[in-house]
């Protein structure tokens, strides 16, 4: 049998309704056998109490298809077993994920099987389980049929004694369980949380001996940028729809805007707003989403963009705050990815470092900004370190961090602390290069990178390492950084740990200065944005290489 999930001709078909599945039922007498099951099921908590056959959306019917088509009663397997499901909020997202789980603990042959959905919270886990618990108490057969056990949140099936169990991950243990059937509520949300990959290895690890089993993913876009198991999923899902990456086992129907449709603001058209709102006009109020955009844009940016995140899936970049530093607008359109280190020190005349943070509870970052030949632009590369115990102690950017290290912009050290060591090799290795004009330091707390940096002939006496003025005093370096960004000539090397650095930065003003500071009092961390404004103040000042001076220039002297 012959089939393909991806689906690289989704903006077309999403933009005209059409269905995101690129495939036939591979079974079709199974996937009509559980959609008629499905269709019959009744929506309690709205007026009339209507079948979803009756109140539900195409779209639906071929999610449903697609599940539960893809299983061989022949050879008890089930040939695509993996599903995720974006969609904006209020499509009916929760009480579809509990009549599919239904119907699939009623259609379930295997004794004894467990079924389970996984929530993040209790909350979260009661919007699924309450309306599963109300489909079986609203009909009489499914009553004889099925036991509702509301201090359980649990629904046995009397003859083969199969369980659906809603659990929510904040006060219940996955521990031990067995489920062939999984579906994961509200996947942003478990993105956030630093144990997260191994709560979800733990629930769907019932799955490697029962083949007739699926798990399926359901969300709404994060409120943040996202992170942790919803960004590996969703980049995941992404390319296999996309067509880059052949995967014929997992299935993701994305309601997402085209990215030519971001790009251009589409989103705030409400005649598109049917492309991530498929149930508009049904379970979602246009009129209520045009009141809540028009609310939302009267408020902080920060509001706006979480209404575009969670109502209309537009996913979070740069969080473009109304306090926010001004440079951070431009950010993203100053990238060049291709900017390695070697690839910088080979394009520069002359280089000044940053180095800011490094307390074991805080970031340490290193910011590489170099002065590139003929053009005269500023270009800069950044990594960052942290010790092992911030992501204890920081248990909310946790997962975030790890994703950081994935790319290869943070190093995460132990308690032999080489985070000093790595960074004195990279200072060590342009001084070598003939390009290192100077170190510029916060002041505070660095005795140990001091000490460090003379051993490389790095020294203060040198004017190779310079205190830099912190708070007011960086005020010049804030503001010719945005200005370079905003004009194109400061270049990076689009490091997804510095953009969200950039977007944590908070302008405080007075009225003779600005300084720069953290968003909220939390976890968002500033550090690695803090020193590239390390590096900017010594080059402000048109610095040469110390290889190109004298001994005298570079001590300040006269040469009569």
């Amino acid at each position: 049998m012959n089939w393909t999930t991806a689906c690289p001709d989704w903006p077309a078909r999403i933009t005209a309704r059409r269905s995101l599945i690129p495939f036939d039922p591979l079974f079709p007498e199974e996937a009509e056998a559980a959609l008629a099951v499905f269709k019959s099921l009744r929506i309690v908590d709205v007026p009339g109490r209507p079948t979803f056959g009756e109140a539900c959306e195409e779209w639906v019917f071929d999610f449903v298809r697609a599940i539960f088509g893809a299983y061989d009663a022949e050879g008890a397997r089930r040939l695509i077993r993996e599903f995720f499901l974006l969609i904006s909020k209020k499509n009916g997202k929760s009480t579809i994920a509990a009549a599919i789980m239904l119907t699939a603990l009623i259609r379930n042959w295997r004794h004894s099987a467990e079924l389970l959905i996984l929530a993040p919270t209790l909350e979260i886990a009661g919007n699924s389980y309450k309306p599963a618990a109300e489909m079986v108490r609203a009909d009489e057969e499914l009553t004889d049929l099925l036991h509702v056990q509301d201090n359980f949140r649990q629904i046995t099936h009397r003859i083969t004694r199969a369980t659906l169990k809603v659990v929510a991950a904040d006060t219940d243990t996955v521990g031990g369980k067995k489920a062939a059937f999984v579906l994961v509520d509200e996947l942003w949300i478990f993105g956030k949380r630093a144990n997260a990959d191994a709560m979800l290895r733990e629930a769907t690890g019932g799955l490697v001996s029962r083949p007739e089993g699926f798990v399926i993913y359901l969300s709404t876009q994060s409120d943040e940028p996202p992170a942790g198991v919803f960004k590996d999923k969703l980049d995941y899902v992404r390319d296999v729809r996309d067509g880059k990456v052949a995967d014929r086992k997992s299935l993701g129907v994305l309601y997402e805007f085209p990215p030519e449709m971001v790009e251009r603001e589409a989103y705030l058209d409400a005649s598109w707003w049917f492309v991530t709102n498929p149930n508009i006009d049904r379970s979602v109020s246009r009129e209520w989403l045009e009141d809540k955009l028009v609310e939302a844009r009267r408020g902080s940016v920060e509001a706006l963009c979480t209404h575009l995140a969670k109502h209309l899936n537009v996913e979070i970049g740069m969080r473009l705050r109304a306090n926010r530093w001004p440079g951070a607008e431009f950010w993203d359109r100053r990238a060049e990815p291709d900017l390695s280190l070697d690839a910088l020190l080979e394009r520069c005349e002359v280089v000044c470092i940053g180095i800011d943070g490094g307390g074991l509870d805080d970031l340490f970052g290193l910011c590489v900004l170099g002065r590139e030949k003929g053009s005269r632009r500023w270009l800069a590369w950044s990594h960052t370190w942290c010790h092992v115990g911030v992501l204890e102690r920081r248990k909310s950017i946790a997962s975030k961090l790890r994703d950081f290290e994935k790319a290869e912009e943070l190093t995460i050290v132990d308690d032999e602390l080489e985070d000093i060591a790595e960074m004195v090799a990279v200072v060590e290795r342009v001084k070598d290069a003939g390009l290192l004009a100077c170190v510029g330091v916060d002041p505070a707390g660095l005795g140990e990178f001091i000490e460090a940096l003379a051993e490389i002939g790095v020294t203060q006496e040198e004017k190779l390492v310079v205190g830099v003025p912190q708070g007011y005093g960086m005020m010049n370096a804030i503001k010719t950084a945005e200005r370079k960004l905003a004009n194109g000539t400061l270049r990076h090397s689009g490091s997804g740990l510095m953009a969200w650095a950039v977007s944590n930065l908070k302008i405080e003003p007075t009225a003779t200065a600005i300084r720069a500071t953290k968003q909220n009092a939390g976890d968002a961390k500033i550090d690695p944005a803090m020193a590239l404004f390390d590096a900017v103040v010594p080059m402000s000042l048109n610095p040469e290489p110390a290889q190109t001076r004298s001994v005298y220039e570079q001590r300040g002297l006269r040469v009569a």
